[in-house]
């Protein structure tokens, strides 16, 4: 019992961490338990897609798609307190130029945003929606065919789960880096510490599960309400190879400019392969042709 207590405090710290949501007194905090929440990055990105999937259900009943969506991803970023998008347009700031290692770093230091920052920012969030919406949004030749009558319902399951999974699965990417690379900047300095340090194997192999325990959900709840099991599969493992594909990338960009990772790379690396993940969902559940 003492080991599950333990065990709810992580994940509720992993929570408070990545969100703005406010968690128990009595959780305490101290600072090695920073990097032993990594675990539930994944559980937790789960719980911000699902309710950027109910805002966008309940702004769906009212408005048409492309409200809906914009509704849906203004919570989760006031959710989050755009902690991963700020993180984004700083490496957009310190990397977009040809600077020196150094001043990249001292460049994401500063709080002030950019162009390159600024630039980034809107085309991430641009693209973003624009998934969403296509996603979301029937095509002229199933609006005119003979079976419509519930196609912006599962248009809109599809999107839901969508969220879900692409939310989840991209905050296990910065886990990975972590694994992976060494910290760039001042390990002394850094505002989290703990996240400076590599996280242990068995830290990455408990992310790792509770990212299939949420592909192993989504199953589950498509195969008891009927719907085509297969098709989900396929959006599964091609959003998440994509997402993989793009944390390859994202690790070689950072060990090359900058020696490994920092706060705000590990931001980057969230939106990045978040946005990846949708557009290769995008083709495999709503495909042009």
């Amino acid at each position: 019992m003492k080991a599950l207590a333990h065990e709810v405090r992580l994940l509720l710290i992993a929570l408070q961490f990545l969100t703005r949501v406010p968690v128990p007194a009595w959780v305490g905090f101290q600072p090695e338990w920073l990097q032993g929440c990594l675990r539930y990055f994944p559980l937790v990105g789960a719980m911000v897609g699902l309710a950027g999937a109910l805002v966008l259900a309940v702004a769906s009943a009212w408005w048409p798609p492309s409200v809906a969506v914009v509704l849906s991803m203004a919570f989760t970023v006031w959710l989050t307190g755009g902690f991963h998008e700020d993180g984004w347009a700083d490496t957009c700031d310190g990397l977009g130029g040809s600077v020196s290692r150094e001043r990249a770093l001292e460049i994401m230091k500063d709080s002030r945003l950019g162009s390159y920052g600024s630039l980034g920012l809107v085309l991430m969030l641009g693209l973003k929606a624009a998934a969403l919406v296509a996603l979301s949004t029937p095509l002229f030749t199933e609006l005119n065919s003979a079976q419509t009558s519930g196609v912006h319902q599962v248009l809109l399951g599809w999107t839901m789960m969508a969220l879900i999974w692409c939310h989840a699965l991209s905050r296990l990417v910065p886990v990975c880096l972590i694994r992976v690379l060494p910290y760039a900047g001042d390990t002394a300095h850094a505002k989290a510490k703990p996240l400076a340090m590599q996280v242990s194997a068995a830290g990455l192999v408990a992310a790792t599960v509770w990212a299939g325990l949420i592909a192993l959900a989504l199953w589950g709840f498509l195969l008891h309400a009927g719907w085509p099991t297969d098709t989900l599969l396929s959006a599964l493992g091609q959003a998440a190879l994509a997402m993989a594909v793009g944390g390859a990338v994202c690790a070689r960009w950072f060990k090359r400019r900058l020696g490994g990772f920092t706060g705000d790379t590990l931001g980057a690396s969230q939106q990045i392969t978040e946005v990846m993940g949708l557009l290769a969902w995008l083709t495999v559940v709503h495909p042009v042709a």
